[in-house]
């Protein structure tokens, strides 16, 4: 299969911090970053170009500081700092599988990475490397999740990944509710108007004023990832009326 037969061709992954931890309590576990360079050199040998958004919940999660006690704003720049430390992670294992990637950081910091803009996003897209955005949106009070749909619209990408612990979105939480029952697919007003946590608020709006869809599929199914960007049935779709 060539770049040609996928039906997106441009895809913003989106990972959550507590991926990254595996079975442990915290931090990153070198058997998950095995397997998920493992998913995307696959995607890479299709030609796919992809950017990807990690969380920090592995490390600190800000919004859990600010219910500490901490001040938000202080709180959510200890989050994003987080974030850059999953990237960096990343994109070492990326790049000893002999796959060409670049961290761009929101926050600049000249001698860790390269900091963030469109253009030099882009160009590294077209030149065929991963792009990990690393530091959320740069702003306190956002999600990674907003920052991932704010760089997927910058990318002019095709579609949003979702990549969770369960296979798609369900209208209550499956792990703790074994009668949970998973939609195929959903519209961006519906997920708003039920208020089911795919995304948050914020990160779902700006994909529905900008009809982007998303796909939301358990990560740790081998060639979902493939699978996604074929455009088979996989997980939940999301996408506009």
């Amino acid at each position: 299969m060539t770049v040609n037969e996928c039906t997106y061709r441009r895809v913003l992954l989106k990972l959550s911090g507590e991926a990254l931890m595996g079975k442990e309590s915290h931090g990153i576990s070198r058997e998950v970053l095995e397997y998920l360079t493992g998913e995307i050199k696959g995607l890479s040998r299709l030609g796919v170009q992809l950017g990807l958004v990690i969380g920090a919940g592995n490390i600190f999660r800000g919004v859990a500081g600010a219910a500490d006690g901490m001040d938000r704003a202080a709180a959510d720049q200890m989050g994003m700092l987080a974030t850059v430390i999953n990237a960096l992670a990343l994109h070492d294992a990326l790049e000893r599988q002999g796959i060409a990637a670049r961290v761009l950081s929101a926050i600049p910091m000249p001698t860790v990475c390269e900091a963030f803009s469109r253009q030099k996003a882009l160009h590294h897209l077209n030149k065929g490397r991963v792009v990990i955005f690393g530091a959320g949106t740069g702003n306190p009070y956002f999600t990674t999740d907003t920052a991932a749909l704010l760089r997927a619209l910058e990318i002019n990408a095709d579609l949003v990944c979702k990549a969770t612990r369960v296979d798609g979105v369900y209208d209550k939480d499956p792990l703790a509710h074994p009668e949970a029952v998973r939609f195929d697919s959903l519209t961006h007003p519906e997920v708003l108007a039920r208020r089911l946590k795919v995304m948050d608020a914020a990160a779902i709006s700006l994909a529905l004023d900008n009809a982007m869809p998303i796909m939301v599929f358990n990560m740790m199914t081998p060639g979902n990832m493939q699978k996604a960007v074929t455009g088979d049935q996989i997980g939940t779709l999301i996408k506009g009326a």
